[in-house]
């Protein structure tokens, strides 16, 4: 069992409290499933940061088998491609993880290892979304990337891609990442949109030139890249920015911020 490790932390650790919270989280959605979504672009900061933002793609992502979750490795821990196969655990119950799914895998670049996933936020946090929003029994596939180069980023796209479509399982791709970290509101929000364009082309080698180009600190480029791969293997071919917004506009303090996006494939 993979036991939630930031409740209390990142979002409230009692049940009650945290549907409480993601109730404000989708006070501004409205419930709109779009059945074509193949992928997902959300943040992974604390709720009252970043929920609202994150919110907007969980507001329209449809009902599927399993959902995928690229998460980046921030704790340095385990393999460098991880997938957990364990039962994940939150304050609003237990979500399986698609053995079969996972097992299509073997012998891949990803390997089955829960060590990386032990103290890693960028997966868990997004698990309650899903819970808040759907109620069949839908399975997750949790991934964390501690290496985000372009070659091993589209690989394992590639990888997730032949094996849904092997054992023709409905899923979603969602990737985990903030975007610009502690930057100046103008210039995170600069930076951000230059980046998010590459998202909005569907573009993984632009994606990466226009990263490296102005330094940009969005740390699940990997999982977005991945994500990116995946979708546009399973027929998405437009892509759409829901909301962006920054840890100043919480806050109120622009100096140093933290950029958030919501973006879908489909």
């Amino acid at each position: 069992m993979r036991q939630a490790t930031v409740a209390g932390k990142f979002y409230p650790a009692n049940p009650d409290a945290l549907r409480k919270e993601l109730d404000d989280c989708f006070k501004d959605t409205t419930i709109d499933p779009r059945p074509g979504i193949k992928g997902t672009v959300v943040p992974h900061a604390g709720y009252i940061y970043s929920g609202r933002v994150a919110a907007h793609s969980y507001a329209v992502l449809p009902v599927v088998d399993t959902y995928v979750i690229f998460g980046p490795n921030h704790t340095g821990y385990g393999s460098p491609i991880a997938l957990s196969t364990e039962t994940w655990s939150t304050p609003l119950g237990k979500v399986e993880t698609d053995h079969e799914l996972a097992k299509k895998l073997a012998g891949s670049i990803i390997y089955q290892d829960e060590i990386a996933h032990r103290f890693e936020h960028s997966i868990e946090v997004q698990i309650p979304f899903l819970q808040y929003r759907f109620k069949h029994e839908f399975r997750i596939l949790p991934i964390c990337m501690g290496m985000q180069d372009e070659e091993t980023a589209i690989e394992v796209g590639m990888e997730i891609a032949e094996a849904i479509e092997d054992i023709g399982r409905k899923a979603v791709m969602i990737a985990s990442s903030d975007f610009t970290h502690y930057q100046p509101a103008h210039v995170a929000e600069s930076n951000d949109r230059y980046l998010i364009k590459a998202i909005l082309d569907m573009n993984v080698d632009d994606l990466y030139s226009r990263l490296y180009a102005k330094d940009i600190t969005a740390c699940g480029y990997g999982p977005i890249a991945a994500t990116i791969t995946a979708a546009r293997e399973l027929g998405a071919s437009k892509a759409e920015l829901l909301k962006y917004a920054t840890s100043g506009e919480v806050t109120g303090d622009d100096s140093g911020v933290v950029g958030y996006a919501s973006l879908i494939l489909e």
